[in-house]
């Protein structure tokens, strides 16, 4: 196997499936890839979610990941959002002429540790090989099925007395990725937040808890989604800025480049809508996860402010949280 990526390895003949075969099927093989099909045939019964995404991200490497780990986090915690149970995957990846075996294989090894966390299966797959200067390295593009445990969760449940709540930290993915970029040396450890997150909501839906709406608040980071809720649903949400969990590292940058941290994006940190008697219940059982060990009740809806998003400051002011606008930052995720 050549030590780089070439245009042959995407060209259907011998040297493609030597890289299907010898990377690929290595790491990701199971009983139903393995045949080899067109399509995969897949048992699945009653009601399921279907999810697509295309991950782009630079860098490709990152403190907390890499655009694998994000592929399978981001379309694992898509589903979980629908209240279902994440099964099968099918992956596509849109290779650069001359990019490295080695750092392909890093990526599609992470891919395969990510996925024993939720047990979702990469059942369908493509492979391109483009010329130089035509893919910036890697895209890989997903698509999810999964089956709903969950039923009936969504963004126009919210009702006046329920209750917003965060499984982590916020902006530490968008900070992470611009530190990278921008070669900033930060005190601290600032990490990407990527994870899936199926593990511990799985548990939230046996516990019983129904959670109203669930989002995993990537791209345009926790306003985007609040902002979305807030008018799907035709209500005021009213959040306690003091509440809202921002790192020191996530509030200097902000600070120098001028961001607001609750439009960067986050790739691991669910927003969850909860009733009001079901708050207490739900940190309890988030929080016996590391991933949501700092779950913390952030806001509640009210009646007040409709379609509106409304920040509390601690010194008793309030302003609008505004939903994002433009592209804060390309190339994210």
């Amino acid at each position: 196997m050549s030590d780089k990526i070439l245009l042959s390895h995407g060209g259907g003949g011998e040297e493609m499936q030597s890289l299907i075969s010898g990377l690929f099927f290595k790491h990701f093989g199971n009983e139903i890839l393995d045949k080899m099909e067109d399509s995969a045939t897949l048992n699945i019964k009653g009601r399921i979610a279907f999810t697509t995404d295309s991950f782009t991200v630079t860098p490709l490497f990152f403190n907390g990941g890499d655009i694998g780990k994000i592929a399978i986090a981001g379309t694992v915690n898509d589903l979980v959002s629908a209240g279902a149970k994440p099964l099968y995957l099918s992956c596509g990846f849109i290779i650069e002429e001359g990019f490295l075996y080695e750092d392909l294989e890093k990526i599609v090894i992470s891919m395969k540790d990510e996925m024993k966390k939720s047990g979702v299966k990469i059942v369908a797959g493509d492979t391109k090989v483009v010329p130089r200067g035509s893919a910036d390295g890697l895209f890989i593009n997903t698509s999810g099925i999964g089956e709903i445990v969950c039923a009936d969760i969504s963004s126009h449940n919210l009702q006046e007395g329920d209750v917003i709540i965060i499984s982590n930290e916020v902006g530490n993915h968008g900070a992470c990725i611009l530190a990278k970029r921008e070669e900033l040396e930060l005190g601290g450890d600032l990490k990407s937040d990527c994870a899936s997150l199926f593990a511990p909501f799985e548990a939230l839906f046996n516990s019983g808890v129904r959670p109203k709406a669930l989002r995993d608040a990537t791209r345009g980071g926790l306003s985007a989604v609040l902002n979305e809720w807030a008018l799907a649903s035709k209500v005021g949400i009213e959040l306690n800025e003091s509440d809202i969990l921002v790192s020191d590292e996530v509030k200097g940058l902000c600070e120098i480049f001028g961001f607001e941290p609750y439009e960067l994006a986050n790739e691991g940190t669910m927003a969850i809508c909860v009733r009001g008697e079901d708050a207490e219940k739900t940190l309890g059982v988030l929080r016996q996860f590391g991933e949501c060990a700092k779950s913390c009740t952030i806001g509640k809806v009210t009646a007040s402010y409709k379609e509106h998003v409304i920040l509390k400051s601690a010194w008793g002011t309030s302003r609008f949280l505004e939903p994002p606008k433009g592209e804060l930052l390309p190339r994210i995720c």
